[in-house]
This record gives C-alpha cells, sequence and structure tokens, in this order.
C-alpha cells in the first residue's frame, strides 16, 4: 500500500478533531478547515479601511450616503470628526490612525469659512490648516497607508491668470489676497503629495472641487459659503416678512458642484485614480453662472415673493475662477451632473426640514 504523508497543521495552530470518525475522515476534515480558515485571512489581508476625516461635513455626510449605495465587501469606511481627534495634535492624530489602522485616507479636515471669516483671519486659516495638514499626512506615510485622497479647493489658483484654469496652474502666482491664508495652506498638500512621493514613493493624491453645495452645508449667515448663506438669508426674510439682501453686486461667476456629484467622483478617485497630480472636480465651463443667478433658483426654490436688494457696498471677491474639467471628461466621459436647479431645491427641501439642528 501506498504510503500516505502526513498533513501538518500550519504553524502555531491546533488541529481540530472530528471525535469518532476515521482518520481519513479527519484529515479531510483538517483540510478543508484550513482552507477556510486561509480564504478568512484573505478576505481581512484584502479588507480596504478607509478613514475619512472631516467625515460630518458637507462633503463627508455626502461620501458616506454614496458609500452606503455603492457598497463593496471588502471596503470598511470609518468617518470621523473633531470629536475623535483634534487633528492640529500630532499626539491625537498618531492616537486616530493607531486606533483605525487606516489603509486608505480621504482627507477633508479644514478650518474653512466664507470670504469674509477668510478676510479678517487669514493668519488662522494658514496656521491651523498647515498642522492639519502635515499631522495627517505624516501618519500616513508613517502608517504604511496605500492611498490618501486630500481635498484642495479652486481659491488655491493664481488671482491673476487666464482662463480656464487647470491642474498645471496652480502655482503660477499668488492667490487671491481674500483667502490667502487658506489657499497657500491648501497649495502646500500638493507640494506635500509631490515629496511624499518622491522621497517614499507614497501614492498621496488631490482633488480640486469648484464650490461644493448641499445637505449638510453650514448655513451660518457669517461664515457660510454662497448658496447656503443666500438659503438661511431667504428663509429668515421669508419667516420675517423682511426684504432679501444680496451681498454685493450679484456679477461674480462661479461654478458649482452639489455634494452627492462630489461625493460620487471622490470615491471613483480613491478607487481608481492613481496619479498623484490633482485633478478638477467640476461641471463644465459651460455651467458657469452668476451669484445673481444663483440668487434666483433660490428664491423660486423658496417661494419668496418679497423684496430683493443688491448691497453694492460689500465685496464681490474674486470676480471669476472658471476651471477646466477635461481632465476629467477625459477619464470619466459618461459622468452625469445633477442640475442646479434640482439641486438647489434638494438642499433648500433639506434645509427647512433638518432648520432646527443644521450647522448655522
Amino acid at each position: 500500500m501506498r504510503k500516505r504523508h502526513p498533513i501538518i497543521p500550519p504553524k502555531g495552530t491546533s488541529p481540530p478533531i472530528a471525535c469518532g470518525r476515521s482518520t481519513r475522515y479527519n484529515r479531510l476534515y483538517l483540510v478543508r478547515s484550513w482552507f477556510k480558515m486561509a480564504d478568512v485571512e484573505k478576505k481581512l489581508k484584502d479588507t480596504k479601511t478607509i478613514l475619512v476625516t472631516g467625515g460630518t461635513g458637507l462633503v463627508g455626510m455626502a461620501i458616506k450616503e454614496m458609500a452606503d449605495l455603492d457598497k463593496r465587501p471588502d471596503e470598511n469606511w470609518v468617518f470621523v470628526s473633531s470629536k475623535d481627534a483634534d487633528l492640529t495634535s500630532e499626539a491625537e492624530t498618531s492616537a486616530l490612525f493607531e486606533k483605525y489602522k487606516p489603509t486608505h485616507v480621504i482627507h477633508l479636515a479644514a478650518m474653512v469659512g466664507g470670504l469674509f471669516r477668510n478676510l479678517k483671519y487669514n493668519l488662522d486659516f494658514w496656521r491651523i490648516n498647515i498642522k492639519i495638514n502635515d499631522n495627517v499626512l505624516h501618519n500616513a506615510y508613517k502608517h504604511n497607508v496605500s492611498k490618501v485622497v486630500s481635498c484642495l479647493s479652486t481659491c488655491i489658483f493664481p488671482d491673476k491668470t487666464t482662463y480656464p484654469i487647470d491642474e498645471t496652474m496652480i502655482h503660477n502666482g499668488p492667490p487671491h489676497d481674500s483667502n490667502f491664508g487658506y489657499a497657500f495652506a491648501k497649495r502646500m498638500i500638493d507640494v506635500q503629495n509631490k515629496a511624499y512621493h518622491s522621497q517614499h514613493g507614497c501614492t498621496f493624491t488631490s482633488v480640486i472641487p469648484t464650490n461644493v453645495f448641499g445637505p449638510y452645508d453650514n448655513f451660518n449667515l457669517q461664515d457660510g459659503h454662497v448658496i447656503p448663506g443666500l438659503i438661511h438669508k431667504i428663509y429668515r426674510a421669508k419667516e420675517d416678512d423682511t426684504e432679501f439682501t444680496i451681498w454685493g453686486t450679484g456679477s461674480p461667476r462661479r461654478q458649482f458642484i452639489y455634494s452627492k456629484d462630489l461625493a460620487r467622483l471622490f470615491i471613483w478617485v480613491l478607487r481608481e485614480y492613481d496619479d498623484i497630480s490633482p485633478i478638477i472636480l467640476s461641471v463644465g465651463e459651460e455651467d458657469e453662472v452668476s451669484i445673481k443667478e444663483v440668487a434666483d433658483m433660490i428664491i423660486e426654490a423658496c417661494e419668496f415673493r418679497g423684496k430683493v436688494i443688491l448691497d453694492t457696498s460689500k465685496s464681490d471677491g474674486q470676480f471669476k475662477k472658471t476651471a477646466s474639467n477635461a481632465k476629467l471628461k477625459n477619464l470619466q466621459p459618461d459622468f452625469k451632473f445633477t442640475p442646479i436647479e434640482q439641486a438647489i431645491k434638494e438642499t433648500v427641501t433639506w434645509f427647512m426640514e433638518n432648520y432646527e439642528t443644521a450647522r448655522k
């Protein structure tokens, strides 16, 4: 009879015994058990843990919603906020990475604000964001994170430039004076990404969305961005039966992107885009609209019938920041953006339904 070779269990494991069965059955049982164990170990090894900083804000909540709609068995999403860690602290940032051991990071956390808050606190925007970004990227390197996708902004582009702006023009001149602290801090992420790739081979990249809006935005009348600020103003004017005032001339033009559209693109970048160079995530140039046109859409969505005033004593900020989405269109030619009128209606509805708890 041919001699059978004994089956040796993997190192550090104890072979299960099927009591009362034949030796051959026990061996088959062992083989099946070890294969199952190996399969479980492989699945655990292949599972991605995706840490999202700033995970309870405008973009983070949209990513959560879109990730839930497109669930994948090999992805474990973790959304954290400032309540989980102070990212200006290296120690707390390190502890956060130790706790969740992410394989991938979407970095959204930042000190943000509208035009008038930026004008007043440029130094704070610089110092706080520099600390946050350095702590997140360096801990991603120290903890062997496979990929980081950071969020930039079109305000990082030079004030004096040609249009449309594209990804190659980030460092061609100083940004607009109104938010230079925030803009330079965000620019440095691109510099850090290149440096980590050059020195350590890290896949750290970034996206540049145009003006984002949607549910879970900051609707604060002083610090909020243009669309949430206008929505809240009109809501108050309608409730109080007063006039609705638009700060500035209403003539500056912007490309707005709905947070849910941006979220779908963020997830695509995380899964598919492996270039360390930034990519602009935006609607097309043809979809650029003026602040007055946006205000009119909000007026219609809110069914406001009161008096509208343009307060031209207030600053307009940068007149335009038209961005090219040619790179995105080349890589994602079939992507469909939500029409801005529909997106504004959905945002207005969300704000009215969640007025008591919305950030304001």
